[in-house]
């Protein structure tokens, strides 16, 4: 089985990344810091582990147990630096650093995957620039980010930058019957609903608590006809974005913990020594900080989904004849369009990017929400009904 085998519409980088774990250091197919670029779900972390297996096992295709350790990050020779949180700080690359200095144990490579690239606050960036001037010879750098755009200039001069472009709806449906075993039709309608992110394909097509989130959020959405219904969906759909949160990180929570009880020798039950609690308070502060995440994640989430609904109705009011995301809900999407016009579903996209730019800037997401939802009921071109 080919290391490769499980990602989708990425051919071109594919090819890229073969040719440069094939090569033996002295063409220009190879260098030793990257940065995969490409929308969220276009498979960048994916796609940087693939290559990292490659790497290590010093095949283009990689081999079995290399495979098996990077996917469950275990390989001596792999180091990960991601966070649960909103930044990545300085003091989350020193220690990395440190180990890239390290030469491999067991693989051609020592690799270093730093997902999420673009949340380094600056003086990380800088820190880390340092590294990426001289880095050890058989030391390789993965930056993963959504743009080049989103890293200071400095670190993109001394990266090769691939980027990844958008898998289609077919593709990533493909994908989803041949690795989880999902009916076709099912595949289809999740694939074209998460708008060809694999991730929240995946969800939408295995999970049916998920796929009734977001049909909720979209009936929320189109019942929304004053400043007082606005306000209290903005309400509902935090609360859907929590639950969706919940959801994701309790059950690796869960896992994590009896995991970190298993390592300090505690057995299920017992009480846990005073001498380790501070190992598990760490562990705790770590999950909080990922639940912050993931209820932002979610709720960009939700942003994405009533952007969908509202591209949609937009397409019905002009006539386009292109093919809805929300082909499901075809019926309400045409009867929201001859509700309005399309200056007014224009100024509601609108106000779900700038949305999603305050989340982005650190604005309550409830606020957020609200302002949002408000703001587009009050938009001049609705017609009355």
């Amino acid at each position: 089985m080919s290391v490769w085998d499980e990602l989708t519409g990425q051919a071109a980088a594919i090819s890229v990344f073969r040719a440069a774990a094939s090569s033996d250091g002295s063409d220009q197919a190879m260098t030793h810091s990257w940065l995969i670029t490409g929308p969220p779900g276009s498979g960048r972390s994916n796609l940087a582990y693939a290559f990292a297996a490659a790497l290590i096992s010093g095949d283009p295709d990689g081999d079995e147990p290399t495979r098996v350790q990077v996917e469950a990050r275990t390989h001596p020779d792999l180091h990960v630096l991601a966070t649960q949180g909103v930044i990545i700080k300085r003091d989350d690359v020193r220690d990395i650093v440190k180990r890239s200095h390290y030469a491999p144990s067991v693989g051609r490579y020592r690799v270093i995957v730093v997902e999420d690239a673009d949340r380094m606050t600056e003086q990380t960036s800088n820190f880390l620039l340092k590294e990426l001037e001289e880095p050890p010879e058989r030391t390789v750098w993965l930056l993963c980010a959504p743009s080049e755009a989103d890293l200071i200039p400095t670190i993109r001069s001394r990266v090769r930058s691939v980027r990844l472009g958008v898998p289609t709806a077919a593709e990533v449906a493909d994908l989803l019957v041949r690795r989880d075993g999902v009916e076709p039709e099912l595949a289809l309608r999740a694939a074209q609903e998460a708008q060809s992110h694999i991730g929240m394909a995946r969800r939408l097509a295995t999970s049916p608590e998920a796929r009734q989130r977001r049909e909720e959020t979209l009936a929320l959405a189109l019942r929304i006809d004053s400043t007082s219904t606005a306000v209290l969906a903005a309400a509902k759909l935090h609360g859907i974005a929590g639950d969706d949160a919940k959801a994701i990180t309790a059950l690796r929570d869960e896992e994590e913990r009896a995991n970190a009880l298993r390592s300090l020798g505690v057995a299920p039950g017992q009480a846990v020594p005073p001498a380790l609690r501070s190992q598990l308070k760490a562990l705790e502060d770590e999950q909080k900080r990922r639940a912050t995440r993931s209820l932002r994640d979610g709720i960009d989430r939700i942003l994405v989904d009533l952007a969908s609904l509202y591209r949609d109705i937009l397409l019905v009011q002009l006539g386009s004849g292109v093919d809805l995301v929300n082909e499901a809900a075809a019926g309400s999407i045409a009867k929201a369009a001859a509700q309005a016009e399309p200056t007014a579903t224009l100024a509601t996209l609108d106000a779900i990017a700038t949305a999603r730019e305050r989340i982005e800037g650190n604005v309550t997401p409830l606020l957020a929400l609200e302002a949002m939802l408000v703001s587009a009921v009050r938009i001049p071109g609705r017609i009355a009904t």
